[in-house]
């Protein structure tokens, strides 16, 4: 008899437990899409936060992806109201366009980009979100804004004849870069976020001797001044945001894990030099940075003297060891941006890998096509000037949003 009162108080239990699990399941997802943040009373969900950070993180945008989920999506609300507002809509179509254009910038057909992110976790509706709220928004502030951007002629003879539009912004930077391997994934993000926490320019160079793969860990990773517009664009506003002595969230590069901590800034009503194209070389080395590998790539760096030399070098190996790019700056890899910007013609870095630690690349600039004015039509430096304006206002239009907005964080 106990036996079978032990049975039926199991039979019980296990009959509690699946009619307990649907309100489990129910109050999992309440919680998930429970409000996080409202703004205006437009409710945020953690389940939007949660795939906006992966979203971003997926896509390599720079800084912390939680801090950059939550900013972007109060951004993206206020956008849509003022959107809304001025009784505008978007279609199907103009979705379909903003995918397109997104799946562009990553050299995938747009089939490819939606799969690779649902793979990753992101959902088609948080895509297509996303590209709806980028096209509104564009739109919406070439129909505010486009009458007061156009330039007149006058100043457009001033853009042609002053070498570039605009003042210069040079940076004193420091940095550290991490490789990383399938093996060491967590034990660099834990050292990176620590090194995120030093405030002291002993410290940070203490760590770029220690710990970074870039050659300024011989100076404990101090870079001479750089012009902020040779940077990755994505990188830019993360470096203006930094005071002296402050160092960047971690920053996801391809095999590593940048940051950077500012030392200095200075403006010049002087324009910084504009390139239509950047010309450079990457030769990958098996080897990862093993010894040998980088004795290998020493090596080459006292046989050759430009990057034609790595012609001769490849003979007779594989085509596919040896790249040859002429790219727009925008459009080089973030981290080859990164170490290009701090070399000048014929220079190598060997701070990069490729293949999960496994190849070291050998990067050489061979060397940069200057933007000439006078090669550009009246018409291309309008645009350019319609473009910087639209982004001003854009900007302005948008902090004015914020200021005027309630935001209440759950």
């Amino acid at each position: 008899m106990p036996r079978i009162r032990s049975i039926s108080s199991a039979l019980r239990s296990a009959a509690v437990a699946i009619a307990l699990a649907p309100m489990a399941t129910a109050a999992l997802a309440q919680g998930l899409f429970s409000p996080a943040i409202t703004v205006n009373d437009q409710i945020i969900t953690r389940y939007e936060l949660e795939q906006r950070a992966r979203l971003l993180q997926m896509l390599r945008a720079p800084g912390n992806p939680e801090t950059l989920a939550r900013d972007d999506l109060i951004e993206d609300r206020l956008k849509m109201q003022a959107v809304k507002d001025a009784e505008m809509t978007v279609t199907p179509e103009e979705i379909d366009a903003g995918l397109d254009e997104l799946a562009e910038r990553t050299e995938l057909s747009t089939e490819e980009f939606v799969a690779a992110l649902e793979q990753g976790g992101v959902s088609i509706q948080t895509l297509r979100d996303f590209a709806k709220v980028n096209v509104a928004w564009r739109d919406l502030v070439r129909a505010r804004f486009l009458s007061q951007s156009r330039p007149t002629d006058a100043e457009i003879d001033r853009a042609m004849g002053s070498g570039g539009v605009g003042s210069g912004v040079r940076v004193l930077l420091s940095e550290i870069i991490i490789p990383v391997t399938p093996q060491t994934v967590d034990q660099v993000d834990e050292l990176a976020q620590q090194i995120a926490q030093i405030k002291s320019y002993d410290s940070f160079s203490q760590a770029a001797t220690q710990y970074s793969a870039a050659q300024t860990r011989e100076n404990g990773g101090r870079m001479n001044w750089l012009d902020l517009t040779t940077l990755p664009p994505g990188l830019r506003p993360l470096i203006l945001e930094l005071t002296p002595g402050e160092v960047t969230d971690p920053i996801a590069l391809p095999d590593a894990v940048a940051l950077f901590q500012m030392r200095g800034v200075q403006e010049s009503n002087v324009a910084p030099p504009k390139y239509s194209a950047i010309d450079y070389a990457a030769y990958y080395i098996p080897g990862g940075r093993s010894p040998e590998a980088l004795a290998t790539a020493t090596r080459i760096a006292q046989d050759i003297d430009t990057c034609d030399d790595l012609y001769g070098l490849n003979k007779g190996q594989s085509p596919e060891r040896l790249e040859r790019f002429s790219q727009k700056p925008g459009e080089i890899p973030r981290d080859f941006a990164t170490e290009l910007a701090k070399l000048d013609d014929h220079e190598i870095s060997t701070a990069l890998t490729r293949s999960g630690g496994q190849t070291l690349v050998f990067l050489m600039l061979c060397g940069r096509t200057a933007e000439l004015n006078q090669d550009a039509s009246r018409e291309d430096v309008a645009n350019a000037l319609v473009g910087q304006r639209l982004t001003a206002f854009a900007q302005s239009y948008l902090d004015q949003l914020q200021a005027d907005a309630v935001i209440i964080e759950k």
